[in-house]
């Protein structure tokens, strides 16, 4: 068997959640006085971390964010987001599918997000999802955060499955780079939160949808 696990990202990978966070952000930025951002300009300002959003989002406004006002938004950030985790969200083309099948054959699955953990695992319950997922690292978990290969490597320590056992699939520069630096295969998936095109972020292999994902590793099998 191989992949003996997948890890998933989240955000562009699995699920649509472009419209609450761009919600989240602009309450926010409204709250401050500031003009509120178009839902293309934060689409591009996710993949880091919410600390990371934030200061993308008020640097859009010519505000640069530091020390304890940063972390003073970044907590207000969290709080209204907490509200809006699933108001507009959808699961992108192919997830459940794909997540009952290889649960189906017996691999591991697991989310690595720099999203919160618990945020996360919130939004896994929402779709019925969590049923299907052996492990969830999120931002907050512990390990340094993607494109750190740490929260990877923890993913697999937990489920005792070495690193050319395991596959990556996800939408980002932070993804495919945390995989190399991982030792594991890639798959990046188009369409993400990325301004870098998934065919140029240097992955194994690049699929339009989810729904090409079998394909994909039976190519990467041989």
């Amino acid at each position: 068997l191989w992949p003996r696990a997948i890890l998933f990202d989240l955000d562009g990978t699995l699920i649509d959640s472009v419209p609450d966070i761009a919600t989240s952000v602009n309450l926010l930025l409204v709250s401050e006085g500031l003009v509120p951002l178009t839902v293309h300009e934060v689409r591009s300002m996710i993949g880091h971390g919410i600390a990371k959003l934030v200061k993308r989002a008020f640097k859009a406004r010519d505000i640069a964010l530091e020390g304890a006002r940063h972390v003073a938004m970044t907590e207000r950030m969290m709080d209204i987001y907490k509200d809006h985790l699933t108001d507009q969200t959808v699961l992108l083309s192919g997830t459940e599918d794909i997540l009952r099948h290889y649960q189906g054959t017996g691999c591991r699955v697991a989310i690595v997000t720099n999203k919160p953990e618990g945020f996360s695992r919130e939004i896994l319950d929402h779709f019925e999802l969590s049923a299907m997922i052996d492990c969830v690292v999120g931002g907050d978990t512990g390990p340094e955060r993607k494109p750190a290969p740490d929260m990877l490597l923890h993913a697999l320590k937990q489920m005792k499955v070495p690193a050319s056992d395991a596959l990556m699939v996800g939408d980002s520069p932070a993804d495919i780079d945390a995989a190399r630096a991982a030792g594991i295969k890639s798959i990046a998936v188009h369409g993400g939160y990325t301004p870098v095109p998934a065919s140029e972020l240097g992955a194994d292999i690049t699929i339009k949808d989810l729904n090409e994902l079998p394909d994909a590793i039976a190519q990467l099998k041989h």
